[in-house]
């Protein structure tokens, strides 16, 4: 049985670890909700082959910029998330995660004395991209069920903003180079199931356009 290994990240607050508590329970957590996922593996069946899933949780805070790296080696896929409803977290997948490789960045990550390789440009990218250049991404919107909420549309219009739009964020996957996008709510589990059997597919079946690397690995 193949072990595949996915991880989770993106800004705090946009929902991770109720987007694996969901899928792993087959419910939406209660009023406690942890800051980080424990570790969870679990054999499941895509497209009638048997592969041992684990999904690993990450803390999207500056608290945890150090710890989050450590998260990385040997991940086959990575779950890259944000929030429809909040418009900041969309940007930072692009100020954050931005998966194209430059070599401004690639010679600013080389230089760079420390091993939290962000600290030297002033964005998370390098995280993602430096450890893991040929692992698949996979851009998730999350709180579904909220795009349509006219209680969360009428505070993001007193702050002149408006949800993500499903071609925004196709724009976004195609501009960070993720081989998916896609969106779910972890409170009604909306596209939830699919998100995950993306990521297996991702591994298992990856574009042929471009070869990849099964592990990712921190040097």
């Amino acid at each position: 049985m193949q072990a595949i290994k996915c991880v989770v990240v993106g800004d705090g607050a946009v929902g991770k670890t109720c987007l694996l508590i969901s899928y792993t329970t087959n419910a939406f957590p209660g009023e406690y909700i942890p800051t980080v996922f424990d570790n969870y593996s679990a054999n499941v069946m895509v497209d009638g082959k048997p592969v041992n899933l684990g999904l690993w949780d990450t803390a999207g805070q500056e608290d945890y910029d150090r710890l989050r790296p450590l998260s990385y080696p040997q991940t086959d896929v990575f779950l890259i998330c944000f929030s429809l409803v909040s418009p900041a977290s969309f940007e930072n997948v692009r100020a954050k995660w931005h998966s194209a490789l430059t070599l401004t960045l690639i010679s600013a990550v080389a230089q760079c004395p420390t091993p939290n390789p962000h600290l030297c440009n002033g964005t998370w990218y390098p995280e993602v991209r430096h450890h893991c250049p040929n692992t698949p991404i996979i851009l998730v919107g999350t709180k579904l069920d909220l795009r349509d909420d006219k209680d969360t549309i009428e505070k993001l219009k007193e702050k002149k903003l408006t949800p993500i739009t499903y071609p925004q964020g196709l724009a976004m996957a195609k501009e960070i180079g993720a081989v998916k996008y896609l969106e779910c709510s972890a409170l009604t589990q909306r596209g939830l199931k699919t998100v995950f059997d993306e990521a297996i597919r991702a591994v298992l079946c990856p574009p042929p356009v471009k070869k990849r690397k099964r592990k990712c690995l921190l040097l």
